[in-house]
């Protein structure tokens, strides 16, 4: 029994090295999951979410103030991709594979913690962005009280609901005071750096279009032209094109908070 068990245990090896290095399965976003990869990934994510929602504590969701300013969230950040009552998604949400559903199945079908775990979190290789550093813990919440409302709401009532909302955008959460290494590494996945730059310690595309950032700490120049100081690491982080007009790098609304902790980071690279 034990010698079957290891074979089969090769066998499904061998054929999945040889999908992974035959190029046989079609990864093309016009074309579909087959319907076993589909049903798998699908499994996996919801068993891997419920057990990380496990433990999270849900807050009274039925405050009339939250759902309002959930609803300002959801309409700013979540229609793009999941539409909502007579709003469609936009044009590049519509060729996603697997497709963005609709919120207002999802809260049916999801408890409140592991809607706030999806949203706080996201999921990998699914196009669902994490919100954590873009939204304060009240506002991960908030959202969350709109979505349980989300299933009752037919298109009047959303654009009636919608209306007495203020247009003060989602508030992003609030830093740490002291600087960490640990938080700035995944500050730098979340705001894209490794999108242009290799940097230690992320996995990403081989890229070349900002310099690596290897051994950071020992450079004597920012950009070459500030010194290598915090103060100055953080300056160019938030505001690099006041220091170079012309640099190629963007303006990527980095906070202050998370710019102090990308800075600890590349500080420990030595």
């Amino acid at each position: 029994m034990a010698a079957g068990a290891g074979l089969l245990v090769l066998l499904a090896g061998a054929a999945g090295l040889l999908v992974m290095y035959s190029g046989v399965y079609d990864i093309s976003a016009i074309e579909q999951h087959t319907a076993p990869v589909y049903r798998a990934l699908e499994i996996g994510m919801r068993n891997a979410v419920r057990r990380r929602a496990a433990g999270i504590e849900t807050p009274p969701l039925d405050d009339e103030a939250l759902v309002r300013r959930g609803l300002r969230c959801f309409h700013d950040n979540c229609v793009q991709c999941h539409g909502g009552p007579g709003i469609a998604p936009a044009d590049i949400a519509k060729g996603l594979q697997p497709v963005p559903s609709s919120l207002a199945q999802t809260a049916r079908d999801w408890r409140p913690a592991e809607l706030y775990w999806v949203t706080r979190n996201g999921i990998k290789m699914a196009g669902m962005p994490a919100w954590a550093y873009r939204m304060s813990e009240r506002d991960l919440w908030a959202t969350v009280a709109f979505l349980e409302r989300l299933p009752h709401l037919g298109v009047r009532e959303y654009r009636e609901l919608l209306d007495t909302v203020a247009e003060e955008a989602c508030m992003q959460p609030e830093g740490e005071h002291e600087a960490d290494p640990r938080r700035g590494l995944a500050a730098l996945r979340q705001y894209a750096c490794h999108g242009c730059h290799r940097i230690p310690g992320i996995r990403g595309p081989d890229v070349y279009v900002g310099p690596p950032l290897e051994r950071f700490a020992e450079r004597a120049y920012i950009a070459g032209v500030l010194p290598n100081t915090r103060e100055n690491l953080v300056r160019w982080i938030t505001k690099p094109q006041s220091v170079s007009p012309l640099t190629l790098m963007p303006d990527l609304g980095v906070t202050e908070a998370h710019a102090h902790d990308m800075a600890a980071y590349l500080e420990s690279l030595r």
